[in-house]
This record gives structure tokens, sequence and C-alpha cells, in this order.
């Protein structure tokens, strides 16, 4: 009932609920000395992200695919936060030869990485593969994001045992992975034509987000590295992430204003995660509306985690 409810402002735990925005739930928090990276800056969540994180004097780095339009935001941030502290970087994490790259101009540059967003998405796309030939949802939200954390890790260790900081990788999921394919991750036909649905497989790929957050935490814990790691569903928000489904995004940008969250709403979770000082510590958790929640039985699976985790490293080509 509390999804339909939202609008009524109920607040969980933390003491926010879906109607709080990215700012509410940041407020008070002094970021000046952070470095984050948000993938997918340039549009909705993302650059709501980056805005409110800005705001907070975090140093942010967009990673975007179309570096021009980034600049142009970046120019309407500052006029907005003078202060703000914003660079940006080309990223497309359709292509692992592009992760590799951000990954290397990122590392060299010498900044600190302090918090990853893994934020940027594509929803429901016709049946297409990517450069590396690998089924473009799977290779765009979790692929490519799989890659770059791991590229990004030796980076962000250093940050921790230099600033003793503990260093917060959030990664954007979906209620929607809930409608994943009924054994979750179809590991031998990620890129069959024949039996591909849109839908399933978005949330094949939102299911592999959490799979993936949980498997990395475990990892961490092992390791005793002060690095969390936690994923999100943002709740459901009107983004140009349905731009290939024209009726359903007329619809919803008419029931939308009733029923779903805007984007400040939208972008909350994410910045809770980042920045607010309840979740110290926390690590291996799905959230929603800034309230720690429960994903599917397969989202909790240890071992289709691992095996999910094995799979992205043979596709991605990494240690």
């Amino acid at each position: 009932l509390h999804t339909k409810m939202w609008f009524l402002g109920w607040k969980g735990p933390s003491g926010f609920s879906a109607s709080s925005t990215a700012d509410q739930v940041t407020h008070g928090i002094d970021g000046t000395s952070l470095t984050a990276i948000v993938t997918g800056a340039s549009s909705g969540l993302g650059l709501e992200t980056t805005r409110v994180l800005a705001l907070r004097g975090v140093h942010v780095v967009m990673a975007v695919r179309n570096v021009n339009s980034g600049l142009d935001i970046k120019e309407t941030l500052l006029k907005e936060i003078p202060a703000a502290k914003i660079d940006v970087f080309q990223l497309d994490l359709s292509s692992l030869a592009s992760v590799r790259k951000f990954a290397s101009d990122f590392n060299s540059s010498g900044f600190p990485l302090n918090i990853l967003i893994n934020n940027a998405g594509l929803m429901a796309t016709p049946f297409m593969l990517s450069e590396d030939n690998i089924e473009l949802q799977f290779a765009t939200n979790h692929l490519g994001h799989f890659l770059l954390t791991n590229l990004l890790l030796e980076t962000m260790k250093k940050t921790v045992r230099e600033s003793n900081r503990e260093g917060r990788i959030v990664i954007v999921s979906s209620e929607a992975h809930r409608f994943a394919y009924s054994e979750g991750i179809r590991f031998d036909k990620i890129n069959s034509e024949s039996e591909y649905s849109s839908y399933f497989a978005y949330g094949q790929s939102k299911l592999a987000n959490i799979l993936h957050a949980n498997e990395l935490a475990r990892r961490l814990k092992e390791e005793r590295v002060q690095i969390t790691v936690n994923s999100l569903h943002p709740g459901t928000i009107i983004t140009n992430i349905l731009r290939y489904h024209g009726y359903f995004n007329a619809v919803a940008n008419m029931v939308g204003k009733y029923l779903l969250k805007n984007v400040q709403q939208g972008a909350a979770t994410q910045c809770y995660l980042a920045l607010h000082p309840q979740v110290k510590g926390i690590s291996g958790e799905y959230f929603t509306d800034s309230n720690k929640a429960n994903p599917t039985t397969l989202a909790q699976d240890t071992e289709l985690a691992k095996k999910l985790w094995e799979l992205s490293v043979s596709l991605s080509n990494t240690k």
C-alpha cells in the first residue's frame, strides 16, 4: 500500500518519506572534502543528483555520453551554484572500451574518489546488441557499471586510506527487478533475440544491479575495506528513460503529476545513500524512499550473485 500512498508522506525510520526531496535528505550536510562520480549525469536523476551534491560542496565528476551537453549543463549549474566544483568526462557505458578509457583518464587525473553513483540506465529498448555484442540493456545497466566499479576500486581504496573516511558506492536499481525473467538472470540466453522481452530484460538488468551491489559488499566486508555498497529503487519517475515508448510516455505525463515522483523526489534516495551519516557502515542493503526495503528472494540469492559476478568478469575481460 505504501507505494500507492507515498504522496501522504508517510515517514520511515530514517525520518524521510517518498515525498522527501534530494535537497531535504541532504540538508545541512557538508560535502566539501568529497569527490563523487555520477554516471548519466546530464539528464533526469543524474542531473538532479549532480546539482544537489554540488550544492553540498562535493566535487562532482559528471560521466556523460555527450561531453558538449555535459559542459552546457556545467555552465548552467555554475550560474546557480557559483562555488560548484564540477568536471565533465566522456563515458558511454554500453562500450567496454569507453569504460576503460574513462577509468584510465579518471585514475590518472589524481582526483580522489569518495563516492561512486552508478545511475545511468536504459529502459525497455527494442532488442539491440552493444558494440561488444552484448544485449544492450544488460550491457549498459549492469556490465558497463560492473567494469567501471572494478576499475575505480583501487582509487577508492587509496582515498579511504588517505582520508580515513568511508567510501560509498551507490547503485541505482529499480522495483522492476521484480519483473525479470522467471529464472532471474538468463546466463545462457543473454543475447537471445527470439526469447527477448524488452521489459523482462530491463528487469533482469536491474536485478543484476542488486546482485552486483550485494556481492561487492560481501567482498569488501571480507577484505575489511571501509567501502559500503548499497542499491536502491528511486521511485517511479517521469524521465526521458521512457523515450522508446511514445504512448506510455504520453500517459505517464498525464497521470504522472498525481501518482509519480518528480525528479527532486526521485533523486533523494541516491543522494541520501551518498551523503547521509545515518547510512554509515551499512552495506549490501536495498533502499527505497530513503529507507531500507526488501528486494525479491532472487535479489538476495548469494549463489546467483556469485554466478553473475563470474559471468560479468568473463564478459568484461576483467580480473
